[in-house]
């Protein structure tokens, strides 16, 4: 009777451990409440009648981090972003256990971290927590708080926040900004090469940052586009014209259409993160050029239409 005793007991701490999970889980909630999960302070941008963007402004610490929503980048982007980094992401709730699993498998296979079984929404918790190393505490951290954020946040936030916080290579934060740098558009459609080295960068943005370690750059496109292959996720002909696809290693000057216009709005509005001008984008692009000289044949007597300016 003794080996079915063990084994009833066996069963029954079995069977109290979630209960005990959650309810330590939520002694912790309550002793540690999770931080403000947001871009916290994003560019002020300023846009013309349609929408278009005109100039942005870095942020205070000198950032490029543009705030961004779901709709305004291309789905294929983000399809391949859980695809590469979190395939479970909509399953899970914060913590990704097989993610983990095959990460540590991995690390006594081959004496070394060859991935950190970290799901997007620990990836979010890391970038609001204060830097540190990959220390197994931190972890831990990281994990707990990514929890908190799955039981306070939809999938669609999570994304959201990310996709306005990840490092994409020195000043640059944030899906837009880098779209905007490293194609000079919008995320709203991309080429697939291009959402490719965007799910790339951010697992190591200095280290791809095309226009330093181009090569380095177009190796981790070509993994992404690998795995997507590999999946059976995006056509292999897609796929081979996509790696063929050639990568430049320009980093574009950010907008700066109208600019006079654009600093008179922002210091009329400075608490307003959105203004929007009765300008279209055609007129400044059309005027940039021929206002460069007109200083020198004209002086100072053409008169200034005014504009009117109003927060988006």
């Amino acid at each position: 009777m003794k080996p079915v005793r063990r084994l009833m007991a066996i069963a029954a701490i079995a069977a109290a451990l979630p209960a005990l999970a959650v309810a330590v889980f939520h002694v912790l909630d309550r002793a540690y409440p999770l931080p403000a999960i947001g871009p916290g302070e994003v560019s002020a941008e300023v846009v013309d009648r349609d929408g278009a963007l005109l100039r942005p402004f870095a942020t205070a610490d000198g950032r490029w981090r543009l705030a961004v929503s779901l709709n305004d980048i291309d789905p294929q982007l983000i399809a391949m972003l859980v695809a590469y980094e979190d395939k479970r992401f909509y399953d899970h709730t914060g913590v990704d256990p097989l993610a983990l699993l095959r990460a540590s498998m991995q690390l006594v296979s081959n004496g070394r971290i060859v991935s950190g079984g970290s799901t997007l929404t620990m990836q979010l918790a890391r970038l609001t927590m204060p830097p540190g190393g990959r220390s197994l505490p931190r972890k831990v951290q990281q994990m707990f708080r990514a929890i908190q954020i799955e039981r306070r946040f939809s999938k669609a936030d999570i994304l959201q926040r990310y996709l306005t916080l990840a490092p994409y290579g020195g000043n640059l934060e944030g899906v837009r900004a880098a779209s905007l740098a490293y194609f000079g558009k919008e995320p709203k459609k991309l080429l697939l090469s291009e959402a490719a080295l965007l799910v790339a960068l951010p697992q190591s943005p200095e280290a791809r940052r095309p226009d330093r370690r181009l090569h380095a750059a177009k190796a981790a496109r070509d993994r992404v586009l690998q795995r997507m292959a590999d999946a059976g996720i995006i056509d292999r002909l897609e796929i081979a014209r996509a790696a063929a696809a050639p990568l430049t290693g320009t980093r574009r000057d950010l907008p700066a259409l109208a600019p006079h216009l654009a600093d008179a709005a922002v210091r009329q509005n400075p608490h307003q993160t959105r203004i929007r001008l009765t300008v279209h984008t055609d007129i400044p692009q059309a005027l940039e050029k021929p206002a460069q000289s007109a200083p020198q044949r004209i002086g100072s007597r053409l008169p200034v239409a005014p504009v009117l300016a109003h927060s988006g």
